[in-house]
């Protein structure tokens, strides 16, 4: 397991005070203020909130010692950090992104696919990403039917391959296809 976990993203200044758009990886996106001392990933810089209050999407926060807009400006991109002790345990089938990447995903015949790359939430559900060791990555829902097993301490997930999965081009022989022509149904 990672021993620091990102739990948000310093954005562009807000105003011309040093306030920031902040964008947080926590359930609640007041949370990040209740961790202390935020740090870059190599720990060389340590940021604390001062004040956040909510915006569309994010939150629009002011860090101590960061004052004028050219300091906020500074700091467009960079993530933060705390340690993964901090953050409470999930409970029973909820799992920290960053607990998953990396991971081996197998098929239930142990049959290796690849590993985690990355898990995605683009409002229908999560999604885990799995990049095999050649070839595109694939995009698969991230639910019990499709990985019934996530192992890790064995450091790997169950993957249940759908019997199609959308994109695929159907079974059918060379014969069988025909180039469409335009006007055709």
């Amino acid at each position: 397991m990672p021993a620091h976990i990102c739990i948000a993203r310093i954005g562009a200044p807000h105003g011309v005070r040093g306030a920031v758009k902040l964008w947080t990886f926590t359930e609640d996106p007041f949370a990040v203020q209740g961790y202390g001392p935020l740090v870059t990933k190599d720990g060389a810089r340590s940021f604390e909130i001062a004040t956040a209050r909510e915006a569309k999407g994010h939150l629009v926060a002011t860090l101590k010692g960061i004052a004028t807009r050219e300091d906020a400006e500074r700091l467009n991109g960079i993530e933060l950090y705390i340690a993964r002790e901090k953050l409470p345990a999930p409970d029973e089938n909820e799992y920290y992104h960053a607990d998953l990447i990396g991971l081996a995903a197998v098929t239930s015949a142990g049959e290796p696919l690849g590993r985690v790359a990355a898990i995605h939430n683009f409002g229908a559900g999560d999604i885990i990403e799995i990049a095999p060791p050649s070839g595109p990555t694939m995009l698969l829902p991230f639910t019990n039917a499709i990985v019934p097993t996530v192992d890790l301490a064995g450091g790997r997930v169950v993957i249940e391959l759908p019997g199609e999965i959308i994109g695929d081009e159907p079974d059918t022989s060379p014969s069988e296809r025909r180039p469409r022509k335009s006007g055709d149904p």
